[in-house]
């Protein structure tokens, strides 16, 4: 229950993708047009975005809505970065996390942001939680949905998944466990983005000049924008996508749980 964007592509300002179009990533908090559950995003927003030479992204996070933080559309207009993942947030349930809580997550190099809700959050994920090393319980960024899926697909890509492939095991393994969770997470490492469309809109559009943008909906009425089915794993690099079914999970199909790499 947020909207978020993800960019990679030439280096532009920061605004030029989230604050300028009219229907962009700062509208959408209080005005999106095809948002399917909540009407607000008015509880958090955060920006990541990566420094030419640094694969360490800077993050901007807030605890109150986008528009009222009355800095960041001056920050977003001087800002540039070649690479960003933003989001602004709907919570499922209140809780006492304020900015720790709004997207986007971070470690390494990796960006995260969910679009969505775990259903029977958190009895339906205590089962699954279990599989994670009580390290990366402890040093969960917040106690939401969010930040436990994100710690699922963290251990997969530490355990050396690729991008894809630990988003759409991620997915598999909380809907399994939780049916009609929506699980629309977004991850980029400042050169790709990987997405997956599972209960909520996803768009993307390829840029003139090179760069694409991958969003919860439209930025404006462009015709280039196009819609990423229902259960679907999204792949791209700047000037390319792909487009991949996601099935159904089943106990018979599940991904084996990563292991903790060796030393």
């Amino acid at each position: 229950m947020c909207r978020h964007i993800a960019y990679v592509g030439p280096e532009v300002p920061l605004g030029r993708l989230l604050v300028e179009p009219p229907h962009g990533l700062y509208r959408q908090s209080w005005a999106p047009r095809r948002q399917r559950h909540g009407t607000v995003n008015a509880d958090g927003f955060g920006v990541g975005w990566y420094a030419g030479g640094d694969p360490v992204p800077a993050r901007y996070r807030r605890a109150g809505p986008i528009w009222a933080d009355l800095s960041f559309a001056d920050l977003a207009r001087v800002v540039r970065s070649a690479a960003l993942l933003a989001a602004v947030r709907d919570a499922t349930l209140a809780g006492a996390d304020a900015e720790a809580a709004a997207a986007p997550f971070a470690s390494g190099r990796w960006l995260f942001s969910h679009n969505g809700a775990v259903r029977g959050w958190p009895g339906s994920l205590a089962a699954l939680s279990r599989s994670l090393p009580p390290e990366d319980l402890l040093s969960l960024e917040a106690r939401n949905d969010s930040a436990l899926v994100w710690a699922l697909v963290l251990a997969r890509l530490r355990a050396g998944d690729d991008p894809g492939l630990a988003l759409s095991a991620a997915v598999a393994e909380v809907a399994s466990a939780a049916p009609e969770s929506r699980l629309n997470l977004l991850l980029t490492d400042g050169t790709s983005i990987a997405a997956t469309a599972w209960g909520d809109t996803l768009w993307y559009r390829s840029l003139p000049g090179g760069g694409t943008v991958v969003a919860s909906e439209p930025a404006d009425d462009a015709p280039q924008w196009r819609e990423v089915p229902d259960r679907t794993l999204l792949t791209a690099g700047r000037t390319e996508v792909r487009l991949t079914p996601l099935k159904e999970p089943s106990d018979a199909s599940l991904p084996a749980p990563p292991k903790e790499p060796r030393s």
